[in-house]
């Protein structure tokens, strides 16, 4: 009897302190929500006031040269690709620099379920070299966060040029009409055809040097304003605060859905460098799966810039192997002319 009263005794005890408990938690609970009703419109009001500071007139000069360099970046690729052809797989992502594709079993498309297959190639464009990264333009950096219903308010531009435009170099009404014009060169065939060995070895070079100032002027600007990007799907936004779009996982075989998990941005998010399989004078016509350990690889604009007789910058020659040693190739594949 004296075991059952005490057992009862012991419950009512503890669900009066659960019952305390729970009461004080929701009165603490509601005062941290009424101090925040209280602090939001000075939180407002500092960020207001952070975004009178921008853009910093320092800064203008760096996105002034990284439209510049991109502008000929543009141009000069879209002369190479006329000239040195440009292959993609047409189940992945992977992109080869040549006449031929390599046979390297590297294709993991989920189209086609299976981890180690030979690509299926088609004629490539300037997208495959030059990753085009998107995002939303902003009107003001001090502008609310987007919401999922609002995706479709606000326009889709390049990333880089959201960057630019958001550190002065580009008004933020003329971005769209700033896009067209640039990102639609038109070259003719006779001008480029035209094109001597020195002249082509030029246009490389130039490629490679504007290249190289776009990612340190990247790199400049993302120290002062702030881009974001998600960790699972490498949506890339920039301003203060990612958007709340749920299009994280939209794609069947993506296995996350919902909203973003957002990170800092990296000068690779912005201009992805895409490596590709590099072709050295030493390698055979096709490559073969069996030499993937001898073979050197490269950003696919590096690449490019190389076929045409370029110098590549050091940084790259340990992934290029430029003076390694080849596959000891055998007849079982034949060997076609270029």
């Amino acid at each position: 009897m004296a075991n059952w009263r005490h057992k009862m005794w012991r419950s009512l005890s503890s669900f009066q302190e659960a019952s305390s408990y729970s009461t004080t938690s929701s009165r603490i609970n509601k005062s941290k929500a009424d101090d925040l009703r209280k602090i939001r419109p000075m939180i407002l009001r500092r960020i207001e006031n952070r975004a009178k500071d921008y853009p910093i007139k320092e800064t203008v000069p760096v996105a002034e040269e990284i439209l510049k360099a991109r502008k000929i970046i543009l141009s000069n690729v879209t002369v190479l690709l006329k000239l040195f052809p440009v292959l993609t797989c047409k189940f992945c992502s992977e992109v080869f620099v040549g006449k031929e594709g390599h046979l390297l079993q590297t294709c993991r498309s989920y189209i086609r379920r299976g981890n180690n297959r030979l690509h299926e190639w088609v004629p490539g464009s300037i997208n495959d070299i030059l990753v085009p990264v998107e995002s939303y333009h902003l009107h003001n950096i001090s502008q609310g966060v987007i919401r999922h219903q609002q995706r479709f308010d606000y326009d889709r531009v390049p990333a880089i040029l959201e960057l630019c435009c958001q550190a002065g170099a580009i008004h933020p009404e003329e971005i769209l009409q700033y896009s067209k014009i640039h990102d639609n060169l038109q070259i003719s065939d006779e001008d480029i055809m035209s094109l001597s060995a020195g002249d082509l070895k030029y246009v490389g070079a130039t490629v490679v040097m504007a290249w190289e100032k776009v990612r340190a002027g990247l790199k400049k600007l993302l120290l002062v304003y702030p881009s974001k990007v998600c960790k699972r799907c490498k949506e890339v936004h920039v301003g203060p605060s990612g958007h709340k779009a749920r299009l994280c996982g939209v794609f069947k075989y993506e296995s996350w859905r919902g909203t973003h998990y957002w990170e800092k941005a990296s000068v690779n998010d912005l201009a992805p460098e895409k490596v590709v399989w590099h072709r050295r004078p030493q390698d055979p016509v096709v490559l073969v799966d069996e030499g993937r350990s001898y073979y050197g690889q490269a950003p696919a604009i590096v690449s490019l810039c190389s076929h045409a007789g370029a110098i590549v910058p050091l940084k790259y020659a340990c992934k290029m192997k430029p003076q390694g040693l080849s596959f000891p190739f055998t007849n079982s594949v034949p060997i076609h002319e270029t």
